[in-house]
């Protein structure tokens, strides 16, 4: 037995392998990934709501957690109708985050920590209150085409004018708004307040490249675009606007589901932008030099779709295509299920680009804990970190967090608040996310429970976990899985999945993972002996301890387990 195998995680978290046999790779294909929703990571001020100079705080977790890059959601100028996804200046910090210094502040330090930032990028509308919607709406020169205008239909029987078509907002009731000053029709993929930019426009473009460069200068890593199929529509030949065919999924004329989005989703101009943006973003490098700097691309779109989104043998698009597959889990899925949503996104974006990455929650979404159970969190955080390429992890997923019953009252309130509620870091007073009397959003119930310093003292906690798998992602056998296809997967019963990691040389990782909630007996999975290195709470086993998977191997319900076998 190794010396250091009796000791158990920490060590295995001070572990550096000679990389052997791995190909060379971009920083972004391996990459741990966190998103931070900046409302509720970590307030300064105490007035209940998280801003940069928490955030900034906080860095040195993240660093701890062994992430690569941290996302964060809109920090901009905002209204905040849609929470930040209404941006009202591009340019500027909303003052509820805080300032332009502060974000300076935030990077330096990020840097000094081998952190990356990216920043969420909004390209699709902007808020009704940005300057550029008001010099649209009163024609300025060089802005009366910035959004997508139109005169509408005339009924003969009312005179009155009507939309130019049928479409449907994606939070339901027409995408078609009448504005009195200016005597037309706006569209609005989103909320009414959220206008949408006409990217037919070149300045529209050459705005949102002059974005971009504003925020690479001041030393952001990346981007991840939001509601990237919104951004182009479709246009006759004559300048009308086609209306889109029922779907046949609701009865509802006015929800988003009752009609077949072929001309507001998934443009092929849409696909054109994107290669436009990477190009944009490769010659940044060129000239300034540094790391790549990635594009996430936010699309729930096919899986063919996102392949033509990360781009082909003469452009250069998106590097991650957010992949959601495994987001549709639930706590009813088996392995069998999980080797299904796996294999969609491989057998299209892998074959053909060799790219993977795996997301595993985010601010629109519920938890893990309540989409498949808290006993599934760690099963879970096992399997994307243990696949090959980039994992996405909202924050708190990695300490077990749960949705919170917040309860709907005033306008602000959102259905979606209850994955968005505070960080939970200590059992003390609103669980150290805010000195202050209240919190934006209720803290839950079992944060005393489920926080970072609780978790950091339980050796098999679902934060030790979590460290210990971006420990292994740095392995050879982790870091050798292009070209020479140092990986497999599969179910070897309904409920065991298996995931294989190898250089082919002198390393290989065996992950096992029990869906069911009955104990799994296996028999010569491999001819080898192996080592536990790493084991849920749920297991018997314990790292250093011996595998003969020649032999006989027994999984308790909900048990996940590493396995490591040296040359």
């Amino acid at each position: 037995m190794p010396k250091w195998a009796h000791l158990g995680l920490a060590v295995l978290l001070s572990i550096s392998t000679t990389l052997v046999g791995a190909a060379e790779i971009d920083w972004w294909e391996n990459a741990s990934l966190y998103q931070i929703y900046p409302r509720s990571f970590q307030d300064s001020d105490g007035d209940g709501i998280g801003d940069l100079k928490g955030i900034t705080s906080r860095l040195s977790y993240l660093k701890e957690i062994g992430i690569t890059a941290t996302w964060l959601s809109p920090i901009f100028t905002s209204p905040m109708s849609d929470f930040g996804y209404d941006i009202s200046n591009f340019y500027d910090i909303d003052p509820i985050f805080g300032t332009l210094d502060d974000f300076d502040a935030l990077i330096v330090e990020a840097k000094s920590l081998g952190v990356k930032i990216i920043l969420d990028f909004v390209p699709n509308h902007s808020s009704d209150e940005n300057e550029w919607f008001e010099k649209s709406v009163n024609r300025e020169d060089g802005y009366d085409d910035f959004y997508m205008w139109d005169d509408g239909k005339l009924n003969e029987e009312t005179g009155e004018r009507e939309p130019p078509s049928n479409w449907v907002s994606v939070f339901s009731g027409p995408m078609w708004t009448w504005n009195e000053k200016r005597q037309q029709f706006f569209l609005h993929q989103f909320q009414v307040k959220q206008p949408d930019l006409n990217f037919t426009n070149p300045m529209v473009r050459e705005h949102m490249l002059d974005v971009l460069k504003f925020w690479l200068d001041r030393g952001v890593d990346g981007f991840r675009i939001d509601a990237v199929p919104h951004i182009y529509e479709h246009r006759n030949a004559d300048g009308s606007y086609p209306d889109e065919p029922v779907s046949g999924w609701g009865s509802d004329p006015n929800a988003y589901d009752y009609h077949d989005h072929i001309y507001t989703k998934d443009q092929p101009a849409t696909v054109d932008l994107m290669y436009e943006w990477r190009e944009f973003l490769d010659n940044y490098r060129a000239q300034n030099g540094g790391e790549s700097r990635v594009l996430l691309a936010e699309a729930y779109s096919s899986v063919e779709t996102l392949s033509a989104y990360f781009g082909n043998s003469t452009h250069q698009g998106t590097q991650l295509p957010m992949n959601f597959q495994l987001m549709y889990l639930s706590g009813y899925s088996t392995a069998e299920d999980v080797v299904g949503s796996i294999d969609y996104w491989m057998n299209t974006m892998w074959k053909e680009h060799q790219t993977a990455n795996w997301v595993v929650g985010n601010h629109d979404t519920n938890r893990v804990a309540d989409r498949m159970g808290a006993h599934k969190v760690d099963l879970l955080n096992v399997i994307v970190n243990a696949l090959p390429g980039a994992s996405v992890t909202y924050y708190g997923e990695e300490i077990g967090m749960s949705n919170v019953d917040v309860e709907c009252t005033g306008d602000s309130c959102e259905d979606r608040d209850g994955e968005r509620t505070p960080m939970q870091w200590t059992a003390g007073k609103n669980a150290d996310f805010s000195d202050g009397e209240s919190t934006w959003l209720p803290l839950s119930p079992e944060y005393q429970r489920y926080n970072v310093q609780t978790e950091r003292g339980v050796s098999r906690s679902s934060l030790n976990i979590f460290k210990g798998l971006q420990a292994l992602k740095s392995s050879a056998a982790f870091m050798a899985f292009k070209d020479d296809g140092g990986f497999s997967y599969e179910a070897v019963t309904k409920q065991v999945l298996q995931i294989i990691r190898t250089n082919k040389i002198s390393e290989e990782y065996r992950i096992l993972v029990n869906m069911g909630n009955d104990i799994e007996i296996l028999d010569g999975l491999a001819s080898k002996t192996y080592e536990y290195v790493l084991a849920t709470a749920y297991s018997t086993h314990y790292p250093g301890q011996k595998a003969d998977l020649s032999a006989r191997i027994i999984l308790m319900p909900y048990e996940a387990v590493v396995l490591r076998w040296l040359a």
